[in-house]
C-alpha cells in the first residue's frame, strides 16, 4: 500500500526527507511551497543567508549515496575561525573536523537538483508558488492558493510541516487540545553584507576559514567565504541602542564598518555599501513545542518545530538530523505511522528543547564572562588531549564535531549555561531599566 506524503516547505529538511522516504518504495510525495523554484530564479544577494554545515548536518547528507559529495563540491571546507580584534590582532581556533560553508539556497538548489535526477513524476510532485492556508487535521486534507489565486485542496496520510518558524501547520496544530507552544523574536536582529573574494594579500580575510568580529556594544559579525568567490556575512545587533538602525546614509555604512570591522571595511564595494544601507532589518524566531505530532498522521519538523537563534550555527544541521531520526524511527518500526509518529516526538523533543538552551545562553553578553568562556575552552581541550578517556570533549565541539544528542550536551554543560542565563538575564535587565529613565 502507498502512503501519500505531503511536505509543506521546500526547505533542507523538507527535501532532504523526500531523499529518505522515497528510496523505501511505499512513499508518494507531494512537495508545496509558497516561493519560487530557486532553480529556475536569477541568485540574489538579498535573500541569500550562510550557513555552516557541521559533522551533524554533514551525517545526514552521507546517509544518502553520493549527496554529501555533491554539497562539499558547491561549499568551502572551513578548518577553523578567525576572531579579529580592534586592535588589528587576531587569534585562530581550529577545527579538529571541518565545516562546510555554504549559502542556504545553493544548498537547496543541490538537494533538490539530486532528487529530481532520481525520481520521477510517478513518485514525486513539487509545486511552487503554492502558499498552503487551510489545513483540515480530522479530513486530512490542506488547502492550498496558487499565484492565480485559485485554492486546491490536497489530502494525505502523513502531513509533514517543514514550512518553517512561521509554519502554518503548527499554527493549526494549536487549535488541538494539550498542543502549546511558545514563538518569540530572539534578543538580536540581522542585516547581510556581500563582498568580493578577498585575496591573500591585503588584510587578514583568509579563505578556508570563519571569520568573527564582537564590538564592545554587542554587534557581532560573521562571514563565510563561499564557493562563487565571494563572502557572505552577516551582521548581528541588539534591537536597541545600535549603530545599524542609526545609519543613514552611505557615508555612515562605509564609517560604521571601517570603525568596527575594518577587515570588511577594505573590501565592500560602494554598490554593497549602498545595498546594506537600504536592505531590510531581519529578525530572529525562536520556537518551543511540547510536541512535535498530531495523532498518527502529521508532524512538524525543522524550524517549525525548534527555530533557534543561529549563534551556534546548528539551526540547519539540527533540520536535517530531523530527517535521520524519522528515518530510523521508520526502520525501527517497519513504516507503521500508528507507532512512528508519536515515537519522533519521544525521540525528539528533548533534543529540541536544549537546542534552544543551548543556542540562546552558551555565549555571554558580558565580556568578562566571555573571557571565562575561552579559559574554559582551552582549559577542555588541553585536558581532553592529554586525558581523551577520562576528560570530555568541550561542550561546544561536541555540538559541531559530533552527533552527541543535543539533551546530552546541555546536561554535560548545565552549570555553564545556567551562569550565563543569569548573567545576560541581568544585564538585560539593567539596560532596560536605563532606558526606561531615559524616557
Amino acid at each position: 500500500m502507498t502512503t501519500k506524503v505531503l511536505i509543506v516547505g521546500s526547505g533542507p529538511c523538507g527535501v532532504l526527507l523526500c531523499h529518505y522516504l522515497l528510496p523505501r518504495g511505499n512513499y508518494k510525495i507531494d512537495i508545496y511551497d509558497r516561493r519560487s523554484d530557486p532553480r529556475t530564479i536569477s541568485f540574489s544577494n538579498y535573500r541569500a543567508y550562510p550557513i555552516t554545515l557541521s559533522e551533524r548536518g554533514l551525517r545526514a547528507l552521507r546517509e544518502i549515496d553520493g549527496l554529501e559529495e555533491v554539497v562539499k563540491a558547491q561549499g568551502v571546507e572551513i578548518t577553523g575561525t578567525i576572531f579579529h580584534i580592534k586592535n588589528g590582532k587576531s587569534k585562530f581556533v581550529s577545527k579538529k573536523k571541518p565545516l562546510i560553508g555554504i549559502d542556504r539556497t545553493a544548498l537547496v538548489i543541490n538537494l533538490l537538483e539530486q532528487l529530481t535526477k532520481k525520481f520521477d513524476d510517478s513518485q514525486l510532485n513539487i509545486h511552487f508558488n503554492s502558499k498552503c492556508t487551510q489545513v483540515d487535521l480530522k479530513a486530512k486534507t490542506v488547502t492550498f492558493e496558487n499565484e492565480t489565486t485559485e485554492e486546491l485542496i490536497v489530502n494525505y496520510d502523513l502531513l509533514i510541516g517543514a514550512d518553517g518558524c512561521g509554519s502554518v501547520v503548527r499554527k493549526h496544530l494549536l487549535k488541538t487540545e494539550g498542543f502549546k507552544c511558545e514563538q518569540n523574536y530572539v534578543r538580536s536582529q540581522y542585516k547581510t553584507v556581500f563582498l568580493p573574494a578577498p585575496s591573500e594579500e591585503g588584510h587578514n580575510l583568509k579563505l578556508g576559514n570563519m571569520h568573527g568580529w564582537r564590538t564592545e556594544d554587542r554587534i557581532t559579525m560573521l562571514a563565510v567565504p563561499q564557493r562563487n568567490k565571494t563572502v557572505s556575512g552577516v551582521v548581528f545587533f541588539p534591537h536597541e541602542n545600535n549603530q545599524v538602525t542609526s545609519l543613514s546614509s552611505t557615508e555612515d555604512v562605509r564609517q560604521f564598518f571601517s570603525d568596527n570591522f575594518p577587515e570588511i571595511g577594505k573590501s565592500i564595494s560602494d554598490v554593497e555599501v549602498e545595498a546594506f544601507l537600504k536592505r531590510p532589518i531581519s529578525k530572529v524566531s525562536r520556537v518551543w513545542c511540547n510536541r512535535y505530532h498530531y495523532g498518527d498522521s502529521v508532524l512538524i519538523m525543522g524550524d517549525a518545530a525548534h527555530a533557534v537563534s543561529p549563534f551556534i550555527g546548528q539551526g540547519c544541521n539540527s533540520a536535517l538530523e530531523d530527517a535521520v531520526v524519522l528515518n530510523k524511527l521508520l526502520n525501527d518500526y517497519s513504516d507503521n505511522l500508528v507507532k512512528v509518529v508519536p515515537e519522533f516526538t519521544k525521540h525528539r523533543l528533548a533534543d529540541g528543547q536544549a537546542l534552544l538552551e543551548l543556542s540562546e545562553h552558551t555565549f555571554p553578553l558580558s565580556k568578562w564572562l566571555f573571557f571565562e568562556y575561552v579559559l574554559r575552552m582551552n582549559f577542555a581541550r588541553m585536558m581532553n588531549k592529554v586525558f581523551p578517556k577520562y576528560c570530555s570533549p568541550f561542550f561546544f565541539d561536541m555540538l559541531s564535531e559530533t552527533t552527541v544528542p543535543y539533551s546530552k550536551i546541555l546536561s554535560s554543560a548545565q552549570g555553564w549555561i545556567s551562569k550565563v542565563k543569569k548573567s545576560n538575564d541581568k544585564l538585560l535587565q539593567a539596560e532596560c531599566l536605563h532606558s526606561l529613565k531615559e524616557v
